[in-house]
């Protein structure tokens, strides 16, 4: 009951976008804006059906972190105590965040800015950033490649790394999202999303292989 308890308030959270969505589902039309190019213009539309399936994301994203520790073989993610649950609870609240967002811009069309979504995955990057290096290895969270699950001093390296990559990566794209013009952002975006993917990949493999030498000598 108690365990039961702690979770109200994400149960919550997970809950917002159904029922802003319960509000004002009747005075929408039956097709509706679903997605907008980067001039803030409608360029997809669909039936309004649609956004029930929409608005259960930040479930998903609930269940997916409630049940992963659970069959998480090595209980390394349950070892992470507190920063775990922020994690968890972080997550879905941005998520549960971005869908009402999503869900306002439905509802008013005429104010899109989809600069405001680059600004907050930008956010999002940032934070995540400082989670990174927090995280034990596990087989579901992460930066999950060859290496880096083979090796828990390459884990550690990389998640380091990574962190750091990632949380300055959000920086900068929270700063661009207001200085480079709509037709740049999502390329610019999407670059900067590439390169701090790609890196920590590339130097756990590196590591992985210097690890390696140096313990055969």
């Amino acid at each position: 009951m108690s365990s039961i308890k702690k979770e109200l308030h994400l149960i919550f959270i997970v809950l917002i976008p159904l029922i802003y969505l319960g509000i004002i589902y009747n005075s929408l039309p039956i097709s509706v804006p679903l997605h907008w190019n980067m001039e803030g213009e409608i360029d997809k539309v669909g039936d309004k059906s649609t956004l029930v399936y929409m608005s259960l994301a930040p479930l998903v994203i609930y269940l997916i972190f409630t049940i992963i520790p659970k069959v998480d073989p090595k209980n390394r993610l349950m070892s992470m105590g507190k920063k775990y649950e922020k994690l968890k609870n972080i997550l879905t609240a941005f998520v549960s965040l971005m869908i009402v967002f999503v869900l306002y811009q439905v509802k008013n069309p005429t104010i899109a800015n989809p600069k405001l979504i680059v600004m907050a995955l930008g956010i999002m990057y940032a934070i995540l950033g400082n989670y990174l290096k927090t995280i034990k290895a596990n087989y579901f969270i992460g930066i999950r490649t060859p290496w880096t699950l083979e090796d828990e001093m390459v884990w550690k390296g990389t998640h380091i790394l990574g962190g750091k990559l990632w949380f300055a990566g959000g920086i900068v794209i929270v700063l661009s999202s207001w200085l480079i013009s709509h037709e740049y952002l999502l390329h610019f975006f999407l670059s900067i999303t590439f390169i701090i993917s790609l890196i920590p990949i590339i130097y756990s493999y590196i590591l992985f292989n210097n690890l390696k030498k140096d313990r055969e000598l």
